[in-house]
């Protein structure tokens, strides 16, 4: 049998902002290759301990007819010779949600649901990791993405994987929500082998917010002429010249920031930022 995938893990679901993901830490490699699956509109699962990693696609599979979390979960285990040896988390479209620990599962295990999330861990410190994920989820608002991470940090102050940690993953999709609007993956980050994942998926998530995040355009600053004349001069400086808007597509989109572009008569205060930084 295959070697335990020694994690905690939420799924969850947003549904105003119409958003699915899942968040994982776990003392295995790359852990993020194996348990997070997601689909918009469709439902969010986790797969762990001895994972069975079709319950991935075959899952998403039974939610996109429409069954529920419960009777996905219901349909994959009963299928399953070595279910006992399994865990698994399922929201779906609606916000329902089950979780599924087997008999086999190595202490501590167990899992924890609510609206819109379900929480499950094994080989825990104890139960104290999954009710830690629950009532961060329950107490938190905000971005999906900045939740989920919250629960993560939450379930590792709370005792955590009981053998350490090695790898987390971070995993958001959103119909047509992702880079240029036309892909579903908000975020989709892994910490394959770190000695602390979850401050590097940290690390990681503020840099990609950084490139991809997007300011509320009643944010954005008019640039006028004072501030024109800045940004020629600041983009000189690194080598662009010509006219101000082309020298500005230029540079940002070598700098990866070209979403957070639109035109030159306004100007993102993140892309400012960085600009003056660099220059």
């Amino acid at each position: 049998m295959a070697r335990t995938i020694t994690t905690y893990s939420i799924v969850a679901c947003d549904l105003e902002a119409g958003q699915w993901g899942v968040a994982t830490q776990s003392k295995f490699l790359a852990v993020g290759a194996v348990v997070p699956w997601a689909e918009p509109q469709v439902g969010a699962i986790a797969t762990q301990a001895y994972a069975n990693p079709r319950y991935g696609p075959e899952g998403l599979s039974l939610l996109r007819e429409g069954l529920p979390a419960d009777e996905v979960v219901e349909r994959l285990t009963s299928a399953d010779e070595g279910r006992d040896h399994r865990q698994l988390g399922i929201v779906d479209r609606q916000g329902g949600s089950a979780s599924f620990t087997g008999a086999e599962c190595l202490d501590w295990a167990g899992g924890k649901t609510g609206p819109c999330y379900a929480a499950q861990g094994n080989i825990l410190v104890s139960a104290e990791t999954v009710d830690a994920i629950a009532d961060t989820f329950e107490s938190s608002r905000g971005p999906l993405t900045e939740r989920l991470l919250d629960c993560l940090d939450a379930a590792q102050a709370a005792g955590g994987d009981r053998r350490g940690q090695q790898s987390a993953a971070l995993l958001v999709v959103e119909q047509d929500g992702g880079y240029a609007k036309l892909s579903d993956t908000v975020v989709e980050l892994r910490v394959e082998d770190h000695e602390r994942p979850l401050e590097e998926l940290r690390r990681l998530y503020r840099l990609h917010d950084a490139l991809f995040g997007e300011t509320p355009r009643d944010e954005w600053l008019t640039v006028d002429d004072a501030l024109a004349t800045e940004l020629r001069e600041r983009l000189a400086k690194l080598g662009y010249d010509g006219g101000l808007e082309d020298a500005f597509n230029r540079w940002a989109g070598n700098v990866n920031l070209e979403e957070r572009v639109d035109g030159i008569a306004e100007i993102d205060p993140v892309v400012l930022q960085e600009l003056r930084e660099l220059s």
